[in-house]
């Protein structure tokens, strides 16, 4: 089932109270969850970058917060969210597994680095775009 199915797919199940994979969702809990899954996708494009001879930039605000915001979100969005990083993940873990395999036999991956690499932006920028305009504040803070 391709990306774009899966966002069609979740767009018409806007009222749904379970995700995509019939779990129910917990809150904080799940959110943190989500938030160790970004942080170890972008620990892994860090290392596809290197691979690929380009810098991976900093996390902005904007990313990092993006767990909390989409969180806070909740809908529709949050499950195309998570959704989206369980595809990313699914494509980055084998990629970056053969670069690996491939760069410890002595050979240079980087054509094929720069093609994940270009990959993980490209579905990155998508996953951020679950953001509607001006919810991207940053996490709401309970006082």
């Amino acid at each position: 089932m391709s990306a774009t199915t899966n966002i069609q797919d979740g767009a018409k199940r806007q009222g749904s109270h379970l995700s995509r994979s019939g779990r129910a969702e917990f809150g904080q809990g799940s959110a943190s969850a989500l938030s160790m899954k970004w942080s170890a996708l972008h620990n892994a494009a860090s290392a596809v970058a290197l691979l690929a001879g380009e810098e991976a930039r900093g996390m902005t605000p904007e990313i990092r917060n993006f767990p909390a915001v989409i969180r806070d979100v909740g809908g529709w969005q949050r499950e195309l969210a998570d959704q989206g990083i369980a595809d990313l993940a699914a494509v980055m873990e084998p990629g970056l597994c053969a670069l690996l395999a491939v760069h410890a036999r002595g050979r240079h991956p980087h054509g094929a680095a720069q093609a994940l690499w270009q990959e993980f932006l490209t579905a990155r920028d998508t996953i951020l775009a679950l953001i509607p305009p001006g919810g991207s504040h940053g996490p709401k803070r309970i006082s």
